[in-house]
């Protein structure tokens, strides 16, 4: 089993996880950004869904296991490789030229939690699973970058609340806060999540120039920020 694989159904391309808790190291974020690719060039869909095969986790965020040591060892050409590479991954869902949705089935924490903000709709299992910004208590403030990514899908006195509390969330709650369009039971999630991608036929080149301009200010934010931002240490290690 490939860590990152998918599938067509109609005019949909299915994105599976497989990589445990999902977590961001560079292997994983480069096979997502390829997977991508792969499916902007060589299929004719006009929507993405994404979900995960784990049980109960949807995607925990950073590797710090992986990540840690190179930050320890200052090898600051792997640790900006990285954030480099997951900010890649989170502009490439932002801006990919066809509706996006996360089919969030099971814990979305961290990283994972700002990945899901990037996509254009979200389904929450309901049954299981928090959403959750434990920032706060590891010690790691978010980058400028991901703040604009997590504003644009979370309201703003919400996003307060979660980032200083470090509070864990349902699906329930996020859905009375519209952070997600709808809370499923896992055994109705994909099937809502992939009815409502295939009511999505739409033009790429469209979607592709709604984006664009829609999310014209998080761009900036994205193209101004660089590594230089990770040397002064983001993190409390």
């Amino acid at each position: 089993m490939s860590v990152i694989e998918y599938t067509q159904d109609e005019n949909i391309a299915l994105v599976t996880m497989n990589d445990g808790e999902n977590r961001f190291n560079l292997p994983f974020l480069e096979e997502f950004l390829t997977i991508l690719d792969e499916i902007e060039n060589k299929t004719d869909v006009s929507a993405l869904v994404v979900t995960s095969s784990h049980e109960k986790i949807f995607c925990n965020g950073i590797d710090l296991d992986w990540l840690v040591p190179f930050i320890k060892e200052n090898d600051l050409n792997t640790t900006k490789t990285f954030f480099r590479k997951m900010m890649e991954l989170f502009r490439r869902i932002l801006l990919y030229p066809m509706p996006t949705i996360a089919a969030i089935s099971g814990h979305s924490f961290a990283g994972g939690a700002i990945m899901s903000c990037a996509f254009d709709f979200r389904f929450m299992r309901s049954d299981r699973g928090f959403f959750c910004f434990p920032e706060v208590d590891l010690g790691i403030p978010f980058l400028p970058g991901m703040v604009a990514i997590i504003k644009k899908a979370i309201p703003t006195y919400k996003f307060e609340e979660l980032q200083y509390t470090g509070k864990r969330v349902t699906a329930v709650e996020c859905e009375a806060h519209n952070i997600i369009m709808k809370a499923c039971h896992i055994d109705e999630l994909m099937k809502e999540a992939v009815s409502f991608a295939k009511g999505l036929n739409k033009r790429r080149e469209i979607i592709a120039e709604m984006k664009k301009r829609m999310y014209k200010d998080i761009i900036y934010v994205l193209e101004a920020e660089d590594p230089p931002v990770i040397e002064s240490g983001i993190f409390n290690v």
